[in-house]
């Protein structure tokens, strides 16, 4: 299985390796990351009612909490925690990601078991460390209390106000937070001079060390899964291998300690790092990737350019999230 692993991520650098490199002899180029659109197709009133519902404690049991206590859009779209609080201060399983670009992930939460943004906003309200809600029917009762709802949801869905239409709406409220308009986007749209000459060089390490094997497409990652510890045993990293990722929703050997490769659109503005938020930093992030998933070492020259090219990865916050 090892052998295999390994033969299936040399094939897939060597593919990374050649398309950069023909990038670099193509007047069209062709690059692995992609610019981030400036927007995705979405229902602009019932975004404005999920931007409502967004900011909501009356989606969670005891009023304390609403989608935006763990993704603070002031703050990256994260808590700058290393696993969240849910209702009765309980710690939740894993690291909340940010909620800004996450329409373009292929699947939500660190073990892909949210396929779609509806999905995972039902997991959030109803699951008991996070937002503690029973059901659907207490969720419309408490927000029926506000006239304004009612009327809303009848106006905008035909239906009145039920759990399949306020995941909607509450998802495509996220659908316009993306960050769109980066100094790599520009860069990648033509304008050569959009990032500074070290941060170029970051860029072509992150391809040429095999970064981008993983994190790539618009979000620099959120398409796919991987294992942790492809090419050194992540249990040799004391306690990072406790949490068994996908095994937990599959039963698949296969799947053990499998997540969903994170996003890097934000990385610089949002640690901790790792599903667990048990990295503080970025450098201590890029050396245990080197060495477990790369199997090898990064100097501290390079990695100096990778962190370089990362800060131009961040893009404008939009309107909608102010």
């Amino acid at each position: 299985m090892l052998v295999f692993t390994i033969l299936l991520r040399q094939c897939y650098k060597f593919i990374v390796v050649f398309i950069c490199f023909f990038s670099a002899q193509s007047t069209f180029a062709i690059e692995p990351i992609l610019p981030i659109p400036e927007s995705l197709p979405h229902d602009t009133d019932k975004a404005a009612l999920g931007k409502l519902l967004f900011f909501d404690v009356r989606l969670s049991k005891d009023d304390s909490l609403s989608c935006e206590s763990c993704h603070f859009l002031d703050r990256a779209g994260v808590d700058f925690v290393d696993r969240s609080r849910g209702i009765n201060n309980q710690i939740v399983k894993r690291n909340s990601p940010t909620v800004y670009n996450s329409a373009l992930n292929f699947r939500q939460l660190w073990d892909g078991r949210a396929e779609t943004l509806e999905i995972q906003v039902g997991k959030a309200i109803k699951n008991p460390k996070v937002m503690g809600m029973d059901s659907w029917a207490d969720v419309v009762s408490k927000l029926t209390q506000a006239d304004a709802y009612t009327e809303k949801f009848e106006n905008l869905y035909g239906v009145p106000m039920n759990g399949e239409n306020i995941q909607h709406a509450i998802a495509e409220y996220e659908r316009t937070l993306l960050t769109p308009n980066s100094p790599f986007d520009q860069y990648l749209n033509g304008n050569k001079n959009a990032i500074s000459p070290q941060a170029q060089k970051g860029y072509q390490y992150f391809k040429s060390y095999g970064c981008v094997s993983c994190h790539q497409g618009a979000n620099v990652g959120g398409n796919l899964f991987q294992k942790v510890g492809v090419l050194k045993d992540i249990n040799l990293l004391e306690g990072f291998g406790a949490d068994m990722g996908r095994f937990t929703i599959t039963g698949n050997e296969w799947d053990k300690r499998v997540f969903k490769v994170p996003s890097l659109r934000l990385a610089v503005l949002t640690p901790p790092y790792f599903h667990d938020g048990s990295v503080k930093t970025l450098r201590e992030a890029i050396d245990i990737m080197a060495e477990f998933q790369l199997g090898r070492q990064i100097p501290d020259e390079h990695k100096d350019a990778i962190i370089e090219f990362l800060k131009t990865l961040p893009g404008e916050m939009p309107a909608e999230a102010k």
